[in-house]
């Protein structure tokens, strides 16, 4: 192909066609910016492809992050629900009413009531 086009070139300036030869030479640039912008284009598409396979990626690597984040959390509220419960048996039953209450049982109410309750998440993904 390369020999053709150069036989080409070299024929229009042996017979001084320079105007021809001229118009040969337009004609070949564009041919080439056209195919770059051919090669760009497919480029952009491969590209685009290849970012929309990573998001759709790294949406589905988000649910089971959070999915696994909700199996996480449930002990956390559970652990929540009992030290709320364990504070309301206290202040109902020992403090409102001014009942005397043993050291033991104000232990086993008491027994959580500065512990916090963590919750780690999972945030691989998201990072």
């Amino acid at each position: 192909m390369i020999k053709f086009f150069r036989k080409i070139r070299q024929r229009l300036l042996s017979e001084n066609k320079f105007s021809k030869y001229l118009l040969y030479a337009i004609g070949e640039i564009v041919l080439v910016v056209i195919g770059i912008l051919i090669a760009l284009e497919i480029n952009n598409w491969n590209e685009s492809r290849k970012l929309e396979s990573k998001k759709q990626e790294l949406i589905i690597n988000l649910i089971n992050d959070f999915e696994g984040n909700i199996e996480l959390l449930q002990p956390a509220i559970k652990q929540s629900d009992t030290l709320s419960f364990k504070m309301d048996a206290f202040l109902n039953n020992a403090y409102l009413s001014n009942l005397a209450i043993s050291v033991d049982s104000l232990k086993v109410l008491a027994d959580g009531f500065f512990r916090p309750v963590y919750f780690y998440p999972s945030i691989v993904s998201y990072d």
